[in-house]
């Protein structure tokens, strides 16, 4: 029981020396995120897309 407690105070210290985004941080990444992924399915979603062309002729040229 002791080495929970001991592991619960230095939980809380480390938690003290954290250093937490601002709101306007936080907004920012979330859009950033939120932008990147949709590029990337995007992407993604071209390459399908061009794929399944190029197999669609393979497939009706044979």
């Amino acid at each position: 029981m002791n080495k929970l407690i001991t592991y619960i105070k230095a939980s809380i210290e480390e938690m003290k020396k954290v250093t937490w985004p601002t709101k306007k941080e936080t907004t920012n990444y979330t859009i950033l995120v939120i932008v990147f992924s949709l590029a990337v399915a995007l992407f993604l979603g071209a390459l399908d897309f061009i794929f399944s062309l190029g197999l669609a002729q393979i497939i009706t040229k044979y």
